[in-house]
């Protein structure tokens, strides 16, 4: 089954390019990030990914084996061609068994780096897990990255959506901003709507991106929660899920790797 998900992998790599000219941005929610991925499993993974300039991951895991498994994703993204760099958020200020990390991975010969991110603190007792910021600067523009992965859908998401929403609507820095996660709400729901008023847009609109354990008929995919909001001064090109599975029988191998797809989008700013 690896090996049958693999082949779908390189498939959909032959149909699918990032423009060289663009800004191609990939979010994923990476189940259980950590110790637990094999070096197959991360090989895997950086074939998914490697056409992006970035990479923005949720749930990496809080312990060691989390920031090591992002170190050896990394790794393998400097082996096939592009020179690579990767930051992990401090764990945020969650109780046990919430506390997660951030990452981003991103290619050095696109961006320049100024400051190695940061846990957006003023949101700490709003969220269960507090969004991860980091501003990027390309060709002397600059633009912000805010990765996100909220509270289960059981446990008023809602609250936290709203009180992110707040914050960017104040924030003065005017720099434009893409937020990025697993927001387990669909981007339709009410909840956003003060965000789009804002001048906010998402990238896809009501696509599956959650994994089933079982394939009904030829239907594995689930809920619409994963995206990317992008603000005034970012002009989407393109944008979609990114189906690694494909076929029924590669549901089970593909949901080693997570039980989300990742959701790309190639930019340009204005």
């Amino acid at each position: 089954m690896i090996k049958n998900l693999l082949v779908s992998i390189l498939l959909f790599f032959c149909f699918t390019a990032f423009a060289q000219d663009n800004i191609s941005v990939i979010s994923w929610n990476i189940r259980d990030f950590g110790k637990t991925k094999s070096s197959g499993e991360l090989e895997q993974i950086a074939e998914i990914v490697r056409d992006a300039d970035i990479l923005a991951i949720q749930e990496v895991v809080s312990g060691y084996g989390g920031a090591q498994a992002v170190a050896k994703l990394a790794d393998i993204l400097n082996r096939k061609g592009s020179k690579w760099d990767y930051v992990i958020s401090n764990p945020t200020c969650s109780t046990k068994y919430v506390t997660e990390r951030y990452a981003f991975i991103w290619k050095t010969s696109r961006f320049n780096i100024k400051q190695r991110g940061k846990l957006i603190s003023e949101l700490d007792s709003l969220v269960d897990r507090e969004p991860f910021l980091m501003d990027f600067y390309l060709e002397g523009k600059a633009f912000t990255l805010i990765d996100f992965h909220s509270r289960p859908h059981d446990k008023n998401p809602e609250a936290e959506i709203a009180a992110i929403t707040n914050y960017l609507i104040e924030d003065l820095r005017g720099i434009p901003v893409l937020l990025v996660g697993d927001f387990n709400v669909n981007e339709q729901e009410p909840i956003f709507d003060a965000l789009k008023h804002k001048g906010f847009t998402a990238a896809i609109f009501n696509q599956k991106t959650t994994l089933k354990y079982v394939c009904e008929g030829n239907d594995y995919l689930n809920y619409a929660i994963d995206n990317i909001f992008y603000s005034k001064g970012i002009i989407k090109t393109e944008s979609n899920a990114i189906d690694f599975v494909r076929l029924c029988e590669n549901l089970e191998a593909a949901r080693t790797l997570s039980d989300h797809l990742p959701v790309f989008m190639e930019f340009t700013m204005e």
